[in-house]
């Protein structure tokens, strides 16, 4: 975990001393756990049909770790150690790529295959990076959002090519990038403009774009498989839409009334999941450019959402600490699980489903990923938003995860 402390006027002398901030990391003496709670899960699935699968964890306590998956046991293969703060969020790209966000204002990009080395240190936001987002088949396409309003667009493939003499987007390899990992303080700040501009700040290597709209924090991102559309959300309560190859914002979308925390995008970008601290989940149609469903599925925060491949249907959790399948069509929900923590991330794998939560934990729950209607075939289900909690909550009281990390 990360202390923060600070040296003052030792000598008790009148002349005034400038504070110095001093940040340090304590490891947990069992290395492959985590000892804070898990932000983000990202997973990458073996091409081959013998090949192993990974889970990739992003903790709080400033750490990432690798986790070979097998049918009943994941098993911490590597920690990758370089950030000085929270990481809140991870995705995968190009040949194996790991990127990471953190509070420490950085991006990490990390050979996910690798025993833990940071390939090299991203500044450009000038406060928290709160959340990522990642192509599919245009894989070298990463967006990253933050508090301080600010959204760019990174080619990796670009932003990782070789440079001489560049701080800004080098790292330091003594420290495997920690000391230098300070945020650049002499960046312009996103302003309302309805359009994306290239930062001129650094002179020498790679400028990600910057997609300006956003005048308060962003907490969720999103991207089609294409990489032609960016959704973005957070304090403003709207999700707003983007052209990635344009570079400019389509439009706004509104409805919910408090702040944005999840989103999803289906493969085409026409359709947009959107999860709020209104406790509501919306469907948006983008080309219609409006709601065509909401679901009164939670009774807190919706903090997390994973769909199914032809998003038909959608896992959610969040404050409440439970973890539900919606079908997006009828509106049918159930209740899979209620645990002790709140879920602040969802991963879907195979026919199980991963839920990180606050405590430091993940666990596995059976999902039927690719028959979701089976679970609803066991009965027990209700109409979003037309049953009241306690009775839904009665669908599956006491079911049990399959597989755990106690971290």
């Amino acid at each position: 975990m990360h202390r923060v402390g600070s040296t003052g006027n030792a000598n008790n002398s009148t002349r005034p001393r400038k504070e110095k901030r001093l940040t340090y990391v304590l490891n947990d003496s069992d290395d492959t756990k985590h000892c804070a709670g898990i932000n983000c899960l990202a997973l990458l699935t073996s091409a081959i049909s013998d090949g192993s699968d990974y889970l990739f964890t992003g903790s709080r306590d400033g750490r990432l770790k690798r986790w070979a998956l097998s049918e009943d046991v994941a098993t911490c293969s590597a920690t990758f150690e370089s950030h000085v703060d929270w990481v809140n969020d991870a995705v995968l790209v190009g040949d194996n790529t790991l990127v990471s966000c953190s509070s420490d204002a950085t991006l990490k990009t990390w050979n996910a295959l690798s025993t833990g080395t940071c390939v090299r240190t991203h500044r450009q936001h000038t406060d928290y990076v709160t959340c990522l987002a990642a192509a599919g088949k245009n894989s070298n396409i990463v967006a990253s959002g933050g508090l301080g309003g600010e959204v760019f667009m990174w080619d990796i493939e670009a932003a990782l090519a070789p440079v001489s003499k560049c701080n800004d987007a080098t790292v330091d390899e003594s420290t495997n990038g920690i000391a230098n990992s300070l945020p650049s303080t002499n960046l312009r700040n996103i302003s309302s403009s309805n359009s994306i501009s290239l930062h001129t700040t650094q002179t020498q290597g790679y400028i990600p774009i910057a997609a300006k709209g956003h005048k308060e924090s962003v907490y969720a991102l999103a991207m089609n498989e294409g990489g032609s559309i960016l959704v973005s959300g957070g304090t403003e309560k709207v999700v707003r839409v983007w052209d990635t190859r344009s570079g400019s914002k389509i439009l706004k979308l509104k409805g919910h009334t408090d702040n944005i925390r999840a989103l999803l995008l289906d493969s085409t970008g026409r359709y947009c999941l959107s999860g709020s601290s209104d406790s509501m989940i919306r469907l948006w149609d983008i080309g219609q450019q409006r709601c065509v469903h909401s679901y009164a599925v939670h009774t807190d925060s919706v903090w997390a959402l994973a769909s199914t491949p032809t998003f038909s249907h959608v896992y959610s959790g969040g404050r409440d600490f439970s973890l539900y399948l919606t079908d997006l069509q009828t509106k049918e929900s159930s209740l899979l699980c209620t645990g002790e923590h709140p879920i602040l991330q969802l991963a879907l794998h195979n026919d199980s489903i991963w839920a990180a939560s606050t405590d430091s934990s993940v666990h596995r729950w059976p999902a039927e990923g690719c028959n979701p209607q089976k679970i609803f075939q066991r009965g027990n289900s209700f109409l979003a938003g037309n049953l009241s909690f306690s009775r839904a909550r009665v669908s599956l009281e006491g079911a049990l995860p399959v597989c755990h990390i106690y971290l």
